[in-house]
Order: structure tokens, then sequence, then C-alpha cells
């Protein structure tokens, strides 16, 4: 069965070729126009992955965003301007998972929808971690703390999966963007800092004084080697 993805996009020459490069690498699209249209008709496509325009007429694509991650931990891939730098990090703030910026190669749009949808479904071989209260499921991209599930995006997910699985060793910025976005992604420090800060808010009791996911200053960050 194909995977769905649902784009939203309202310059209509553009939402046709990325249904044409998409359909031609084997996806099920649909296409929403604005972003109301995208809202009403999320639950009945039930979507694997999401293109979502940020420069949206009416509601915007950070409302969207927004709106769809209160429900949903489907992985979104924000289309930008250029000059949307702010937008871009509010984006990735809100929980989207990765952007491509206008014009944009429909190679590059392909490949990162490829890459998320890897990185979505394709952990199943690997094991359970089970750390003090925390359980880490990868398989089924689920964290439990003290049995209750947290939610996390694909790239939250991402961060923790790939340093829990390393207790102890310190990853620069730069590895975790290598590690998590691909090397070939250029991201701002400020990306990696707000995600990190989000997760802590999610999984830490307090994270102003974080227990698993600890900043090691001038080096990076770690994952708390167990027993300490």
């Amino acid at each position: 069965m194909s995977q769905r993805v649902h784009i939203v996009e309202d310059d209509g020459r553009i939402a046709d070729v990325i249904v044409k490069n998409l359909e031609a690498a084997g996806y099920e699209c649909h296409v929403s126009p604005d972003g109301g249209q995208a809202l009403a008709d999320f639950a009945r496509t039930k979507p694997d992955l999401v293109v979502l325009d940020l420069g949206l007429p009416g509601l915007d694509g950070l409302h969207v965003a927004r709106r769809v991650r209160r429900d949903s931990d489907v992985p979104i891939l924000m289309l930008t301007a250029r000059s949307g730098e702010s937008d871009k990090l509010l984006g990735l703030e809100i929980g989207a998972d990765d952007y491509v910026t206008k014009p944009f190669s429909t190679a590059e749009l392909v490949a990162r929808v490829r890459a998320l949808l890897r990185r979505s479904t394709g952990a199943l071989r690997e094991r359970v971690l089970e750390i003090g209260p925390l359980r880490i499921d990868p398989a089924r991209r689920r964290v439990e703390r003290d049995g209750v599930e947290v939610p996390l995006t694909t790239l939250e997910f991402d961060v923790l999966h790939f340093l829990a699985s390393r207790p102890g060793r310190v990853f620069s910025r730069e590895a975790l963007m290598s590690e998590v976005w691909g090397s070939d992604r250029v991201v701002d420090d400020r990306s990696i800092d707000s995600l990190v800060s989000r997760l802590r808010r999610k999984l830490e009791p307090d994270p102003t004084r974080p227990r698993w996911v600890q900043t090691v200053w001038g080096a990076g960050y770690r994952f708390a080697e167990p027993g300490r």
C-alpha cells in the first residue's frame, strides 16, 4: 500500500509539480489549497506525511502546523520562503520536522519526504530501551515515562533515541545535525537548541535541571549514564 502525502499549497502550479514528482516516486497524494480545507481534510486523508506551505492565505501554515501537531505526530515538511528565517525557526519550535526553501529542487523535496518517512517507519528491528522510568520503543516510535505516553514529534524522538542509545557519549550540535537531519543539511544551532528545549519540557520532571538530556557546556549534549 502506498504511503500517503497530504500537500497544503495554495499555488496550483507548485502543487501540481509536487504531486507529479511524488506520485512518480510511488506516493499517493492529496492536495488542500488552503489551511482551513487542510484541517477539514486531515482526519479523512490520514496521511503518513504533510507537506505544508507556510505562506498560505487566511489560516497560515504555522497555525495549521500547530493544529496538526496538537492531534498527531505525523511528520511535517515545511515549504518556506528565503526570507522566512523566523517562520522557519518557529515552525520547528511548533513541531515541524524539516523544511525545504523556495524555490526548491524537486529532487531535494522528494529526498526529504523519503528521509522523513524512512525515519518514521524504519526502526522496526531496533530494541526497546528501558532506562529508569523511561521506555523508548523504536518500532512503535513511542516514549513512556512511568507508563504514561510522552507525545514526541519525529525529530524529537530521533534525537532522544539517538542519544539514549549511546548513554554518556557527548555529541556536538554538528554531530546531531548530521545524524538526525542528514549530512547534507545546514541547520542553525538554534534549531537544535530549540528542539532539545522542547524535548526537555515534555520529558523531564524539571526541565531547568535535566536528568536525562544533559548539556555539556562548550561541547554539546549527552544522555545521562544509568546510575549517575
